[in-house]
């Protein structure tokens, strides 16, 4: 009786190898697989209108689809269906296919969502699964590439060493069926060059604008296996990369992926609504979760965080403003449609650059010292001749004056000239102000919201890039996680910001004292 039964208890062992081996077909299977063999409980609630579950995006990257489960769930007892069904058919190691119709997506969840998580888990089973699938992982920083890929080895752990052909390294690893994961750093040099057909880029947000304009090129359909690009993020800042991403992803094709902390969750049964601490946000949401997180973590975490971060880093809405340069700005207080009037002065102030665009405004102020911005010019790679010519059509009247960087009269040792000197010999002539950058921030602060009356600052809707400047442009944080004092030089709020700075220092900046230069 002893040996039938550790014959049998050797069967099963067998058995429960063999089904690792098979490949799930429908989302109750894939959920009960993950459970099974990796010992995750992934949610599976789609608590929020408009939002998904963490399953769905799931499913969408291993299966190819997030519909609802097949015909074989009804045998979740095991995972991959019943018992006869998997040994009929195993979908074993290096036969599968993968799901054809791949498109790129996104993954906007909140902190703690377990985007990161799963990121790892569909790597895991894709090269599991899939021959010869090349992974490579990208994260906003070296810490957040590392994050993803060591979930990946975590799992590993999980009974899947046999599957791993040779050492697990820092940087990456092989399997067995020919497939790999690799870790990028976030640079441009090491992503240019790379042809995969799966990019992972985890925290977008904090991405470097080159670097993630070179990760277009990475993705590159492999041995039937579909290319796909997928990013990851929770939105930190306003008219940032993740929002542009969102915003734009009905153009670009891009299935967006949206979870807030009511999908992840832990089930609420216990508490007394109308005294929870989070009662206003949740409206009993959570009686409805089925995931995983800390009721009583989220409400620490409430106690601890401002509303606008809460809002935005957990609830996903909108994005906080706390580290934004002009948080005065609201478009319904300072966008408005302008029209030129010839009575008041015009003037024009410049902001110069080459592989960044050269940015021009055309300002006007009224006898009360509104000032109005009328239009904005943004062309880069463009000589100055041009420029010149377009600036000059643009608005072919006389001109009060047209201010610029300081910078601008610095004298090229190639050339022998400056930007300054070369606009004056094209017909405009500049001047500028030294000032401290915090000195400009401070006076169009002072106009945008005034200590009495109302906002001296209007912006016609047509200036899309100022406007976006105005929402997106933040403070540089420093390596302790503390703000700088200074804004980041992102290289695309900034432009246009300076050179609405320029104007101010020169058109209203006597009350600091500085040298104003003619040329």
């Amino acid at each position: 009786m002893t040996k039938i039964m550790q014959n049998r208890q050797i069967s099963n062992v067998e058995l429960v190898q063999r089904l690792r081996r098979v490949r799930p077909r429908t989302r109750t299977q894939l959920r009960a697989y993950v459970r099974a063999y990796l010992g995750l409980q992934i949610p599976a609630r789609r608590i929020c209108p408009e939002h998904d579950s963490p399953l769905d995006y799931l499913a969408y990257a291993v299966l190819g689809r997030t519909g609802a489960s097949g015909p074989l769930d009804k045998f979740s007892s095991i995972p991959g269906g019943s018992e006869d069904q998997a040994t009929s058919t195993p979908d074993e190691l290096g036969l599968s296919v993968p799901p054809k119709g791949h498109q790129d997506l996104i993954v906007w969840a909140n902190r703690g969502g377990g985007k990161t998580q799963l990121g790892a888990i569909a790597s895991l089973l894709e090269c599991i699964f899939w021959p010869t699938c090349r992974v490579r992982i990208l994260g906003g920083s070296e810490e957040q590439s590392r994050q993803m890929y060591k979930y990946l080895t975590e799992a590993i752990e999980h009974g899947y060493g046999s599957y791993v052909a040779g050492r697990i390294t820092a940087k990456g690893c092989r399997f067995v069926n020919g497939a790999d994961v690799q870790v990028l750093a976030q640079s441009d040099r090491s992503v240019r060059g790379r042809h995969v057909p799966r990019l992972r880029c985890d925290e977008v947000d904090l991405f470097d604008p080159e670097v993630w304009q070179a990760a277009q090129f990475v993705t590159q359909s492999q041995a039937g296996i579909p290319a796909r690009l997928e990013a990851f993020s929770t939105m930190h800042r306003p008219y940032g990369l993740m929002h542009e991403l969102i915003q734009s992803a009905p153009e670009n094709r891009m299935r967006l992926f949206r979870w807030c902390l009511w999908e992840v969750i832990e089930p609420c049964v216990d508490r007394i609504c109308s005294q929870c601490g989070l009662w206003r946000d949740c409206l009993g949401r959570a009686k409805r979760a089925d995931g995983y997180y800390s009721i009583d973590d989220a409400l620490a975490q409430k106690r601890r965080s401002s509303e606008s971060a809460w809002q935005s880093e957990m609830l996903c809405r909108v994005p906080h403003r706390q580290d934004v340069v002009f948080a005065e700005f609201h478009p319904a207080v300072h966008v408005r449609e302008i029209a030129f009037d010839a009575n008041l002065p015009l003037y024009r102030t410049i902001d110069f650059g080459f592989s960044n665009p050269l940015a021009c405004l055309f300002v006007q102020v009224d006898a009360a010292e509104n000032v109005f911005v009328l239009d904005e010019y943004l062309k880069s790679r463009t000589t100055l001749t041009e420029h010149a010519r377009l600036i000059r059509q643009r608005y072919p009247f006389p001109v009060a004056a047209s201010y610029c960087d300081p910078a601008g009269r610095h004298t090229n040792e190639i050339t022998g000239t400056s930007p300054v000197t070369e606009l004056k010999a094209l017909g405009i002539q500049t001047r500028s102000r030294t000032s401290h950058i915090r000195d400009g921030i401070e006076l169009i602060r002072s106009f945008l919201a005034p200590a009495l009356g109302n906002a001296r600052l209007c912006i016609d809707p047509k200036c899309e890039h100022l406007i976006r400047a105005f929402q997106g442009l933040h403070y540089r944080r420093l390596g302790n996680g503390a703000l700088s004092e200074l804004p980041d030089k992102d290289g695309v709020h900034d432009h246009v910001i300076d050179a609405l700075r320029y104007f101010f220092v020169n058109r209203f900046g006597r009350q600091f004292d500085l040298r104003e230069r003619k040329y």
